[in-house]
Parts: C-alpha cells; sequence; structure tokens
C-alpha cells in the first residue's frame, strides 16, 4: 500500500531476476535493464475502499512476503474499523484472531481453486503451523496440496530474529519436498510422516476447561513488593484491606529465573471504579499510571474500564477458586517444566495455568509423555535461540494430550481414586519437585520470610538470599538446571516416566523407547478418544 515499497519491490524482483540469468547461464535484458512490472501493483490486497473483497489479476504464479504482523496487534497497527471489516469480508474462510499474512494464503488457495493460478509460495511466521493460523494450510491441502515447505527458517524483522515457514502450495506435479528432502506429502503443521499426521488431533472433551492463559494486564499494574507490603497497613475509607485488590504476581521470568517479589493490583473482573476509589492507594495509582495510558491507545473491547485488566479471565478465577494451589508452566520456554503457584498468587499472561492440585496430575504433565507431545505439537517463538523457544498452547498442547485411561483432568475434578499406579506417580511427582525445590532455594542460602500482614492475608513466604549468598543465589535457576541436567534430576525424571508408562499400560516401555513411538502410541490414543461412538439404538450417535 506504500508507493516507494511497491517500486522497490518491482526493482528487486527484476535484480533477481538477473541474477538467476547470470547463475544458469540464461540471457538477459540489456536494453534497458529494467523495464516495467505491472505484476506489483500499487493497492491494498485485500479490501476495496469499500470494504469488499480485493481481487487478484489470473497470474502462473505468486510469490512473496505478506506483512508479519500477529493477530493480537493487528488492531493497534491498522485500526479497529479495517480490522473488523477484515474479518466480516473474510468470514468463514479466515478465523478471527488470525495473523494477517493467512489472509494471502486464504486469497491464493482461493485463485488456484478457481483456476486462476497454478501455484503459490509465500514466508510466514512459523505461527502459521499451528492454532487458528493453520486453518488455511488446512483448506490448502483439502482443494491442492502443499508441494514444498521449509518448516522452521531464521529470519530477521524489523532487527528482531524471528522465526519464519516458506510454504509452496498448488496443483503443480511435483516432488513434494520439505526441508530440502524428498516426502511423499506434507501436513498442514508443515511436518510428514507415516500416517502420523498431528493436525488430525483435536481436543478432548475430557480437558476441557482446564488450562487457562493467566490475566493480560495492559497497563502499569504491577509494584514493587516493598510498595505492596507498605500498602497492606494502611486505612481505606470502605474499612477494608488492600490485601484485597494488591497481590502477589508471577510471571515468566519468576518461574524460569528467580522470583522478582512483584506484586499486582488486581480489582477483579467487574468491580466499578466507585468501588475502586474506595481503595485509596492502589487506584490512585492506576489513576496516575494506567488511565493516560488506556486513553491513548487504539485498544478494542473495555478499554473504558481502564481499573481493570484487559484480560481478567473470569473462567480462571472461577476454575481455582476452590484450589489451594494449582499447576503453572510458561508458555515460551526453552525448557518444559511445572512448577506449583499458590492460588493467592496471581499468574500472568506469559503462564499457562492447570487447574489441578493433585499431584498425580502434576506428575503426568511433567512426564517425557507429555514433553514429548507437546514439543510436536507447540510453534515456536523466535528469539535467537537455535530453532527458536517452544510454545506451550493450552489447547494444542494440553486439550489434545490424551492422559491415561481413569487420570484424565475430567477424572481429578474430586480427589482421584489411589492405586499402587497412582501412589508411585504422585510420589514421583513431589520427589521432583522437592529436589528441585531444595537445590534452586537451598536452606544454607536462602530464608523464607513474610510480614504479618502478609500472612494475615493468607499470602505466601518470599525467598530472600542470605547474606553474602546474593550472587551465587542469582544463579539458581530451573532454567539453568535444566540446562545440564544433573544424574540426580535425570534419575528422578526417569522415575517419573516409568510410573506414568504404567498408568498408559505400556510394559514395553523403557527410556531408550523413540519419541516417535511415544508420538504414535498418544496419536492413535487421541484418534479413538475423539471419534463418535455409536450405541446400539438404531441411528443413535453420541461424543465420547
Amino acid at each position: 500500500i506504500n508507493e516507494f515499497a511497491a517500486e522497490l519491490a518491482r526493482v528487486t524482483v527484476w535484480i533477481g531476476d538477473i541474477q538467476w540469468c547470470r547463475q544458469n547461464g540464461w540471457p538477459h535484458s540489456l536494453n534497458p535493464i529494467l523495464k516495467p512490472l505491472d505484476g506489483i501493483e500499487n493497492r491494498d490486497a485485500l479490501l476495496n475502499t469499500d470494504g469488499t473483497e480485493a481481487t487478484w489479476p489470473k497470474a502462473h504464479v505468486i510469490v512473496g512476503n505478506p506483512p508479519f504482523l500477529g493477530g493480537s496487534v493487528m488492531r493497534g497497527e491498522l485500526g479497529d474499523t479495517y480490522v473488523e471489516t477484515l474479518r466480516k469480508t473474510y468470514d468463514g474462510c479466515v478465523p478471527g484472531g488470525a495473523d494477517l499474512v493467512c489472509y494471502w494464503f486464504e486469497k491464493a488457495r482461493a485463485q488456484i481453486k478457481d483456476n486462476k493460478l497454478q501455484a503459490a509460495g509465500f514466508v510466514s511466521t512459523q505461527s502459521i503451523r499451528k492454532g487458528s493460523n493453520r486453518t488455511v494450510l488446512e483448506r490448502i491441502i483439502n482443494s491442492s496440496r502443499i508441494f514444498l515447505a521449509w518448516s522452521d527458517e531464521p529470519w530477521v524483522n524489523d532487527g528482531a530474529s524471528v522465526r519464519v515457514s516458506m510454504t509452496g502450495f498448488g496443483n503443480l506435479k511435483t516432488q513434494a519436498k520439505l526441508d530440502d528432502l524428498p516426502v511423499s506429502s506434507i501436513n498442514a503443521d508443515l511436518t510428514t510422516g507415516d500416517g502420523l499426521d498431528l493436525t488430525k488431533a483435536i481436543p478432548l472433551t475430557e480437558n476441557s476447561n482446564t488450562s487457562f492463559e493467566g490475566t493480560k494486564k495492559y497497563g502499569d499494574f504491577d509494584i514493587p513488593g516493598h510498595v505492596a507490603r507498605s500498602w497492606l497497613s494502611a486505612a481505606n475509607p470502605n474499612g477494608k484491606p488492600n490485601s484485597q485488590v494488591v497481590k502477589p504476581w508471577v510471571n515468566g521470568n519468576d518461574i524460569t529465573k528467580r522470583p522478582s517479589d512483584t506484586w499486582i493490583i488486581d480489582f477483579g473482573t467487574d468491580m466499578s471504579e466507585v468501588d475502586a476509589t474506595l481503595f485509596e492507594q492502589p487506584y490512585e495509582h492506576l489513576l496516575q499510571n494506567v488511565k493516560p495510558y488506556r486513553a491513548n491507545a487504539n485498544r478494542n473491547g473495555d478499554a473504558g474500564k481502564w481499573w481493570l485488566h484487559e484480560r481478567a479471565r473470569p473462567a480462571l478465577r472461577e476454575a481455582i477458586k476452590n484450589l489451594t494451589r494449582y499447576i503453572a508452566t510458561v508458555r515460551v520456554a526453552k525448557h518444559r517444566f511445572f512448577t506449583w503457584l499458590p492460588t493467592s498468587v496471581l499468574p500472568d499472561t506469559r503462564l499457562c495455568v492447570i487447574a489441578r492440585q493433585d499431584d498425580c496430575t502434576f506428575g503426568i504433565l511433567s512426564s517425557r509423555m507429555h514433553t514429548v507431545w507437546t514439543l510436536a505439537n507447540s510453534s515456536r517463538h523466535g528469539d535467537g535461540d537455535e530453532g527458536g523457544r517452544p510454545t506451550y498452547n493450552g489447547k494444542s498442547c494440553f486439550e489434545t494430550f490424551p492422559f491415561p485411561e481413569g487420570l484424565t483432568p475430567k477424572d481429578t475434578t474430586e480427589p482421584i481414586v489411589e492405586t499402587d499406579i497412582t501412589k508411585d506417580i504422585s510420589r514421583f511427582a513431589r520427589e521432583l519437585d522437592e529436589q528441585r525445590r531444595n537445590v534452586i532455594f537451598p536452606p544454607t542460602m536462602v530464608e523464607w520470610v513474610i510480614t504479618p500482614e502478609e500472612e494475615e492475608a493468607g499470602f505466601p513466604k518470599r525467598p530472600v538470599a542470605k547474606t553474602g549468598f546474593e550472587e551465587k543465589v542469582k544463579k539458581l535457576t530451573l532454567t539453568n538446571l535444566y540446562n545440564k541436567p544433573p544424574t540426580w534430576l535425570t534419575n528422578a525424571h526417569q522415575a517419573l516416566d516409568a510410573a506414568v508408562a504404567k498408568a498408559y499400560g505400556w510394559e514395553d516401555y523403557t527410556p531408550q523407547i523413540s519419541d516417535e513411538e511415544i508420538l504414535k502410541r498418544l496419536f492413535e490414543m487421541n484418534l479413538k478418544r475423539s471419534k463418535p461412538v455409536t450405541s446400539k439404538a438404531k441411528g443413535a450417535t453420541r461424543k465420547k
């Protein structure tokens, strides 16, 4: 849509054409060396000025690098009106929360289906393979095929290192290649395998209403611990303590690195502004630091309720309100591990919360079986690490995961029936957690402290480095622990893995069994549980 960018694209294509001709012994134009290239047009590729769908010209092939804009940031870049019109125009073809690049994939697919195009090739962020974005690749496979793909490649965008996928699709009768290797076919998640198309794994009903993202604040709601503690004893005109709206807060760094003693102001999901003002100091902080920020931001939804978190997650709060603790994992992390958090601590949006408090569920999630499944079903977040960091998504990683029979989230809403197998899983899970905590928070270097106000409010104790151990304690992190796992940690995980394997009935399990074999077994379980079960009554079906 930028005139200079359009002209620059034309010149770049001509330079590429000349380079290709020289490298392959073909003649190229010399006078003039550059010609008009009307295959690139200076206009909106998706919408006409009246909001209707833009028409693409007929072509042999289309290649391009559509803009990298995530579904959550499109409004800020393009404006509410444009985004709403775009989603309404392409409703039923592109999911509402999909990245902007997905619209180019769908447009090209439609052109191919209507015989107005033979093939297309696009660069996209590698998140095209996951979640709602993948819908456009599934539609492509249903109407043609993906014949060429690089699933995960490095890319530099605006100075930041990201991971991208490059995808070629259409009706060309050519050998399929994935990451430069010949394959029989390419799945919608840009993988291939002997019948192992994980894109066909679907969320299981027994796993529903259990995994949640933490709250998304969108504004300066967080405060240092010493400030929060000074507020706990303050008087309010409503006679209520600030501990009702000022709470300990945990984000990804608090788990992968060291606890930061950060707290957050939280007026819940629906407190009125009048009631919020009666918590004097917290409200005044938001009035000065959040309201101006929200007023200048281009956001949709409850923009007027600036004193509340943008995504307060009422379903999450409901799910954990009767628990004493919950399981948490960092959504984007180098290593996949799970930890316990008390329900008095509010989780950030960078955490995925599992609303269960039993050691058995914690053990299953911490097992190799779940780790292998999540890695295969996660997207990658490029931040300079080789291959990017895996992203744990509640929908694709947790809800599709087949737990052992009788130990699914549906079965653990109440205290589980204890057996020798569940006792073993719970025991090894507790040992893993305790051993890690002993290393990360050694009693010789760390003491646990709490003020009377914190204790009265039911908040947890805080780890503080003892005098002289401040620098040593900084290096004691779960990430560093898993970077070079010591023998005891490997042994703890292997003992847990063996116990979980028994719950699955895998008597042949050993640490040497391949990840591919584990995936195959879990995938078969997912398909079996997700298929409709036909009852004996004629014509009647029900979902298991």
